[in-house]
């Protein structure tokens, strides 16, 4: 009766559940595990994918969950569910899909292991010759770097490391005829590669690390009688809210190194450990860690399937998945051997992602640094990749004696330590470098360069939705712009004036920002459509975004669909807004597409009356994103600029291979080319220019 009851709240609620649309998100994911049109390699990565995903999911979701049960506060989810009733609904689901997760390693990838030219053997399974190789290696590397951590009544519960395969060793000794069982744990160290490789002539034999130590556990043990061996690992709590922080006059980068360290000793939300542990040492953990068995998930072969990158990475296998096409010129460039300063004088540039490589814009930067005309530079990083060029030409601009202001957004997720490091370099270089603004985190991506030209100075702008990395540049979807206009390099002159400094603008013209006016400014252009669908005009919004979540967004899109405006929505991630649901949101369909890159753009249409105003940015609709971070989106003012954008939009609404249909109840289905059907593939197709051939100015 209480599984029904949840179940009828869940349905009853007129938004989807932020966390089980994650959990969803991520099945997606798998989904590309399974599809046998990709090569193995490819499948083998996107199952690490979701491995890393749910590491992340736990860490932070569930962390922030624990949040509000472990301090007593209360918590009502999308969902309709309190606390308690969303926490056994919640792991619930991540148990199901840690089984699906499985079930595909198990049943569809590992069979096919040795057919690709490798393979992940038991020690049993090794020949003499080998398991002496191994026994070297265990007693030459992995012996001496090995701790057993006793936990009795003398020593106290050792702090066992986030993440980290851990060994629990229950043994027994007799101590005046009083036979005492106690545990003994043995961190397997982080800086030990998880396979040893062998070589065999037709194929490469990766063993478990783990399984080397199981064999010879006893090692550790002499002359103790091993009770039980159990393998193990802990995701601790992750999610400390930085902007709960109000002093302002704090030290914010001592601030962050101590809430890194946080993440060491928070609180534990899942146990993952291997098929039949002793339940001597389970009950030992489930009372140290205040955990039940909803934490507790049973593996059923390697833990931590982030561990296959080894394989994927390995040499041999490395040019055995997915080939990324050579990038194609943008349309609004002609050819790369322009003098950028100067066509950018008379000429915008969009890019599109990978499509369009980044090099237009780190060679921009680059030239910037050494030229003797350009007198500063200021930018905005969140992410960067490593020995980035980006860090190397401020660095060699800050050299050459020209003022560089750069914004390190130090609460960037899991990257907070190389932004701290690449800031500091940059500091000891002479730039001026802020980490941070109090308690946003800045996450609009943007950069101006100020050159002087004769008696003029001119303004280089750089705005759009992916970082300033080159890596992930190749593997994200996003797009950006490139002007030298006057109107974009006044509100961009005056955005970062509000971050470096304590200024307060008019409005600005082409950008829309927050925590200030976004939310309202969207709300305003969607209830503009629902006004002119009202009086019978022509109407419609395309949005394209990771994740939409803010219920204020959701509501105003609700009251526009009952007005008759048709909404089209590109979801990659978390969607909160229930769809095609009678008298609510019947004329809003939502889809998000998954596949070979991740969909890392945003792009916002709305139709105006066959005017169309189209904005990119860095924002997706979230709480988050509206009040906790400082975000832009730009007006695409070019008339050549706003008709690809609307192409992009376009395509990505056509395509029927990597796209998922959401359905009323939150659940997708992968939408599949009809039998009379032409294939669109948007991961294949932006490649070729073709696409922009015909140009689309109405797409509802």
């Amino acid at each position: 009766m209480l599984i029904n009851k949840v179940s009828d709240q869940i349905k009853k609620s007129k938004y989807i559940s932020r966390d089980l649309s994650w959990l969803r998100f991520n099945y997606r994911v798998l989904d590309q595990a399974r599809d046998t049109n990709k090569s193995f390699f490819d499948r083998l990565k996107f199952l690490a994918i979701t491995s890393s995903n749910l590491d992340e999911f736990f860490m932070i979701r569930v962390g922030s969950l624990y949040n509000y049960l472990d301090y007593g506060k209360e918590r009502l989810d999308y969902s309709g569910l309190r606390e308690l009733p969303f926490r056994k609904k919640l792991l619930d689901y991540a148990h199901r899909f840690v089984n699906d997760q499985y079930l595909t390693f198990n049943s569809e990838i590992k069979p096919l292991c040795e057919k690709h030219g490798f393979e992940i053997p038991k020690i049993s399974e090794l020949t003499e010759i080998e398991q002496k190789k191994v026994d070297s290696f265990f007693k030459n590397t992995i012996y001496p770097l090995l701790t057993p951590m006793v936990f009795d009544n003398y020593h106290g519960f050792p702090l066992l490391m986030n993440q980290l395969l851990t060994f629990g060793v229950v043994t027994r000794t007799t101590e005046e005829q009083k036979a005492q069982d106690r545990v003994t744990f043995v961190q397997i160290p982080q800086n030990l590669a998880r396979f040893y490789e062998l070589n065999r002539k037709d194929k490469i034999v990766f063993v478990p690390i783990e399984e080397i130590i199981r064999w010879k556990i006893k090692k550790l043990f002499r002359n103790v009688e091993i009770v039980s061996v159990n393998l193990f690992r802990i995701t601790r709590n992750g999610d400390f809210t930085l902007e709960e922080s109000d002093d302002l006059e704090a030290d914010f980068v001592q601030e962050i190194k101590s809430k890194l360290k946080t993440r060491k000793k928070g609180r534990v939300v899942r146990l993952e450990i291997e098929r039949n542990p002793s339940l001597f040492m389970l009950k030992v953990l489930k009372e140290r860690w205040t955990i039940d068995n909803a934490n507790i998930f049973t593996i059923n072969n390697l833990i931590d399937l982030r561990s296959l990158w080894q394989i994927i990475n390995h040499r041999q296998f490395r040019d055995k998945g997915f080939k990324q096409p050579s990038s194609v010129p943008p349309l609004s460039l002609p050819s790369d051997g322009v003098d950028m300063f100067e066509y950018l004088k008379e000429h915008d540039v969009l890019l599109h992602h990978p499509y369009n490589s980044m090099e237009p814009v780190v060679s921009l930067l680059e030239r910037a640094a050494e030229d003797p005309s350009v007198l500063g530079i200021k930018q905005t990083i969140y992410r960067l990749a490593d020995q980035s060029r980006v860090t190397a030409a401020l660095l060699k601009a800050a050299e050459n004696g020209k003022h560089v202001s750069v914004l390190f957004e130090v609460k960037a997720r899991f990257d907070e330590e190389r932004n701290l490091r690449e800031g500091e370099r940059l500091e000891k270089a002479g730039c001026f470098v802020i980490y941070g603004i109090s308690k946003y985190k800045t996450h609009t991506k943007m950069m101006m360069i100020i050159r002087k030209e004769g008696e003029k100075v001119t303004r280089y702008i750089h705005i759009g939705s992916g970082n300033y990395n080159e890596q992930t540049a190749r593997l994200y979807t996003d797009v950006s712009l490139l002007t030298t206009d006057e109107v974009y390099a006044h509100d961009v002159s005056e955005f970062f004036n509000v971050i470096t400094g304590h200024s307060r603008p008019n409005d600005y013209k082409y950008l829309m920002t927050s925590p200030k006016d976004m939310r309202h400014d969207l709300i305003e252009l969607i209830r503009h459509e629902a006004k002119n669908a009202k009086k019978g005009l022509k109407s419609g919004i395309v949005i394209k975004i990771n994740s939409l979540e803010d219920k204020e967004v959701i509501d105003e899109m609700y009251k526009a669909s009952k007005a008759g405006v048709q909404i089209k929505l590109i979801v990659r991630g978390i969607c909160c807004l229930r769809p095609g649901r009678e008298d609510l949101s019947e004329n809003i369909t939502v889809k998000s597409i998954v596949g070979e890159y991740l969909e890392h753009a945003r792009l916002y249409y709305f139709h105006n009356n066959g005017d169309p105003k189209v904005y990119g940015g860095s924002a997706d609709c979230m709480v988050r994103s509206f009040d906790r971070r400082i975000e832009a989106l730009f007006l695409i003012a070019n008339e050549e600029l706003k008709r690809e954008a609307i192409n992009i939009l376009y395509y990505n609404l056509l395509d029927n291979q990597n796209s998922y249909i959401m359905r009323e109840d939150g659940t997708y289905v992968k939408k599949r080319a009809l039998a009379n059907e032409e294939v669109v593939d948007v991961h294949k197709l932006f490649y070729h220019k073709s696409y922009a051939e015909t140009t689309f100015s109405e797409l509802v």
